[in-house]
């Protein structure tokens, strides 16, 4: 029996003296809803509503994992799977993320499913190092499950859509006193069954003519400083012709559209304005501090102009279209970055995730 005792004693003795010193677990695991996860989630938001230039901001719905690996030299990288929602502020839309409201379900609700990698750094600044995002409408069924009578969303490109749209542009000309203003994109079109109608919104930009004395729109031409408005708009279809009733919002005049700087600092976004010549739908609220600095030179370019196709709306990914230049390169730069000493346990979180959600599941 003591020969066993010993021969066990030494068996434990040589396994812990054959770990190597300083072994730590490959990543640790967070709890989904820890405010450090939070936080570096809304870093991951506030990236994605910086690189959009069409359709509408996202806000943070859930958070579907959490891993942290330590990265050498410094600091710790986040790798988070999160799901957003689509708001009613267009992307161009300067009202802070916190005073935009989430589109419900009855007004055919859209996802977003994003992949993202963040370093946070000694100091507590943030570095996006890999960003992917998708995202698609709720299912027919669902949005019927919850209210039958609901319109669905409509493609962008549909030619009553597109009529709609370019009527309503029509009667904002014939109504206005200040600036002639062009189309720029179809942002959501729905068919509405009683009355017969086309509900649309959309994105006009002012020009250097005078409504009142186009007679060739073909000679306008957008301002230097871009001016954008966002337009909700009905037309009405009725016997023997067809009604429009049309409502904007134009922000202020600005330079470019908000993107990134260079040193990855965000610039303060304009505070919107109403153009009296426009009938007002609301004015931004003031903005508000950022929960986060981010660092570091963005890895993606802006999102091209691309045809609406039989999309029924702008799907996230073209935000970030030039990550696929970049996914493979970077993959492996995060890979070499991070401190893997051995095939330690993980250290599992309190709870496990996916996280709370913050709105409702599509």
């Amino acid at each position: 029996m003591k020969s066993f005792i010993l021969l066990l004693c030494l068996a434990q003795l040589w396994g812990c003296r054959s770990a190597p010193p300083g072994v730590i677990p490959a990543f640790r695991e967070l709890n989904c809803d820890d405010p450090e996860t939070e936080q570096v989630a809304q870093v991951a938001v506030d990236y994605i509503n910086a690189h959009l230039q069409r359709g509408y901001k996202h806000t943070l719905n859930q958070i579907d994992k959490v891993k942290v690996w330590p990265r050498r030299p410094s600091g710790e990288v986040f790798e988070l799977e999160i799901d957003t929602l689509e708001t009613y502020c267009h992307a161009l839309d300067p009202t802070p993320l916190a005073n935009c409201s989430v589109r419900p379900l009855t007004e055919h609700a859209v996802e977003g499913d994003c992949d993202f990698r963040v370093l946070k750094q000694e100091d507590g600044q943030f570095v996006v190092l890999f960003a992917k995002c998708d995202s698609s409408p709720d299912s027919a069924e669902d949005v019927r499950k919850v209210c039958p009578d609901c319109p669905l969303l409509a493609p962008l490109n549909d030619t009553k859509v597109v009529h709609a749209a370019e009527a309503a542009v029509s009667a904002i000309n014939a109504q206005s006193n200040g600036a002639y203003v062009q189309l720029v994109e179809v942002s959501r079109a729905q068919f509405v069954p009683l009355p017969a109608s086309t509900y649309v919104e959309f994105v006009v930009a002012a020009t250097d003519c005078v409504a009142k004395d186009v007679t060739d729109p073909a000679t306008c031409n957008l301002l230097a400083e871009k001016q954008y408005g966002f337009c909700k708009a009905s037309l009405t279809e009725k016997v023997g012709g067809e009604d429009v009733s049309v409502t904007c919002t134009m922000f202020k005049k600005q330079p470019a559209v908000p993107q990134p700087q260079p040193d990855g600092a965000h610039p303060s976004p304009p505070i919107a304005s109403v153009d009296p010549a426009v009938p007002a739908l609301a004015a931004a609220a003031p903005a508000d501090p950022p929960a986060a600095i981010i660092v570091g030179e963005p890895l993606v370019v802006a999102a091209p102009q691309v045809p609406a196709l039989n999309r029924a709306h702008y799907d996230l990914r073209q935000a970030f279209s030039g990550m696929a230049s970049v996914e493979s390169g970077s993959g492996e730069a995060f890979k070499k970055q991070l401190v893997v000493l051995g095939p330690g346990p993980a250290i599992p979180s309190a709870r496990p995730c996916p996280g709370r959600i913050r709105h409702f599941k599509v």
